[in-house]
């Protein structure tokens, strides 16, 4: 009894510390901005967020101006895009942890850009001061970037504008990889994207023809011709029609929406067929994230029991696959839809919009 009185006590006090360090953990969570205030000695504009919130919560304040290292480029931006990714700033509980628990421990936002390199370090050979670039990068949202030249970076293609490029780097590398790393996708197959209106579905639609595919976009009414317009041989408008009681089979299903059960999608998928899981919800915010996640996990764990499996994954930028999109776009066999675009003061309104769900490809913020 003796015993089982002390292994209670001490399980009291282990919760008892977990517990205070955690309360500590969230109330000492802090950023730079409180440090940063009125400390910027070379200043230019950036897009940040000091709080968790609506898009209400950013601000376009004089952050330093970045100086590159030896192994590095820096980039007058001319143009950023927008992506859901962005739309952390509401700090959803799931992730805090990773984000911070109380405060954003990363204040600045953006990942796209397209610009001008204005200088380079002392190690950079591949590219020289007038180049023009496009590229992934945090804090994309800002007049000026600073990045490794031997990794997210490349050449911007002479046919593309600073806007298309910009429109490029996490949406075209996310398709890219889906199909191609983690669908195994290859020519003859039918491939069904189910998103294929948005950011990364319009690309997506793209790549895989490009593979030689014969593609089918799931879009709604208003976006039928603009899906068949970028090379989809089919089209299911989805409030007409449910793509998972139709006849067709499919190899490969790339869907960035997930409101479909494993039963539904593994009906239609060919024996040995994959489903990549690219996204959930589409592009706008929805508070039932946790539980279309928790579906897609569900989905994942079912398939490591049967011949169809439902992949999902996390897209991660390399020098490789960045000139692979700029070879693409070149070539005339990628071109960026972009369906709106704001102003470096107006991000707020962009993410507004992205948030809405609605958006026909990209969201751009031009900097000209």
């Amino acid at each position: 009894m003796k015993l089982k009185r002390v292994l209670k006590w001490s399980a009291g006090v282990i919760l008892l510390a977990l517990v205070a360090c955690l309360f500590i953990a969230y109330w000492t969570s802090t950023n730079e901005c409180f440090r940063n205030a009125g400390s910027v000695n070379n200043p230019m504009k950036a897009i940040v967020h000091c709080e968790y919130g609506s898009p209400d919560v950013l601000k376009l304040e004089d952050v330093e101006k970045p100086v590159p290292n030896d192994n590095q480029l820096l980039v007058r931006v001319r143009a950023a895009s927008v992506n859901p990714l962005d739309l952390t700033i509401r700090g959803p509980w799931l992730i805090r942890p990773l984000l911070g628990l109380r405060k954003p421990k990363d204040t600045r936002l953006g990942v796209d850009y397209a610009g001008t390199v204005e200088a380079v370090g002392k190690n950079v050979t591949n590219f020289k001061p007038g180049d023009e670039v496009f590229g992934g990068r945090d804090g994309a949202l800002a007049e000026y970037v600073c990045g490794l030249a031997d990794r997210a970076v490349a050449l911007k293609p002479a046919n593309m504008t600073f806007e298309q490029a910009a429109s490029v780097p996490v949406a075209a590398i996310t398709a890219l990889q889906g199909l191609r790393d983690k669908g195994k996708i290859r020519a003859g197959q039918k491939v069904l994207i189910n998103g294929a209106s948005g950011g990364v579905g319009t690309f997506a639609v793209q790549i895989a023809k490009s593979f030689g595919t014969e593609v089918t976009g799931v879009c709604s009414t208003r976006n039928v011709d603009l899906v068949r317009s970028i090379g989809a041989d089919h089209v299911i408008d989805y409030t007409k029609e449910d793509f998972t009681n139709g006849a067709e089979r499919y190899d490969l299903i790339f869907d960035l929406i997930g409101n479909h059960s494993f039963s539904e999608r593994r009906r239609i998928l060919n024996p040995n067929g994959i489903c990549v899981m690219a996204g959930v919800g589409g592009a706008g915010w929805h508070d039932d994230f946790g539980k279309r996640l928790a579906g897609e996990l569900n989905a994942y764990l079912r398939s490591r029991f049967v011949s169809r499996k439902f992949i999902a994954y996390i897209a991660e930028f390399n020098k490789k696959d960045m000139l692979v999109l700029a070879n693409l776009m070149q070539s005339g066999k990628m071109t960026p839809v972009i369906d709106k675009t704001y102003k470096l003061s107006e991000t707020a309104d962009a993410l507004r919009y992205l948030e809405t769900g609605h958006a026909r490809g990209k969201v751009v913020i031009s900097l000209e």
